[in-house]
């Protein structure tokens, strides 16, 4: 285990729909030879104390009508605007419910249509994350986003759905910090999916200024 540390925050009392007893275990493994991965559902960690012990913040954080509160997620975008990485992965977008949050994942989720299998292209060559990474095929949620006006971020992999191009990864630098986000991940059958495992790995050291 490195020295170097990520937050990994999930739900393990109040699922909905997205466990995080196995995935945690699967973002352990993929990143622990860079960084010591502590899984966790209590949100009390993302003040701003506590959150300059990590290199990198996971969200696989489960959807919620209620506001994250205000010293938590001014945590999270203190902490990336100064240089923190965030990965976030799957339902982990549910971040957006707080505004500010939603707008530094640069994409607003809005629905999705039935699970299904997707054909996942690369369009983004040249950037580190999908380096040695080819179009792959993968079974899981097509989800579907308004990404925000008026902010540049790189697609890192895109689906055809419902007769559009569907945009399925993406990153951008935030400030002095760096943003993943990547759809798949509905259930721990998605995390055997090879392509789709390197990008977490590869999402998480580049987030982390490891890569």
């Amino acid at each position: 285990m490195g020295e170097l540390k990520a937050l990994a925050l999930g739900s393990y009392t109040e699922v909905k729909y997205h466990p995080f007893a196995g995935v945690d275990r699967v973002f352990e493994e993929l990143l622990g030879g860079e960084l010591q991965v502590q899984s966790t559902e209590d949100y009390s960690l993302l003040s701003k104390d506590s959150l300059s012990e990590y290199k990198l913040v996971i969200a696989y954080t489960e959807f919620s009508d209620h506001k994250i509160p205000p010293e938590q997620s001014g945590g999270l975008l203190s902490y990336v605007a100064s240089g923190g990485g965030l990965l976030v992965v799957h339902n982990g977008i549910s971040l957006q419910r707080n505004q500010e949050l939603g707008v530094m994942l640069g994409a607003y989720f809005t629905h999705h249509p039935a699970y299904t299998s997707l054909q996942m292209t690369v369009p983004a060559t040249g950037q580190p994350i999908m380096e040695g990474i080819t179009d792959f095929v993968m079974e899981d949620e097509p989800y579907y986003f308004d990404m925000q006006p008026h902010f540049e971020t790189t697609i890192l992999a895109e689906y055809p759905h419902g007769g559009a191009m569907r945009p399925a990864a993406w990153c951008h630098e935030f400030g002095q910090g760096r943003v993943v986000y990547l759809m798949p991940g509905h259930h721990l059958a998605s995390f055997s999916v090879e392509p789709f495992r390197k990008m977490i790995k590869r999402g998480g050291l580049w987030a982390a200024g490891l890569l």
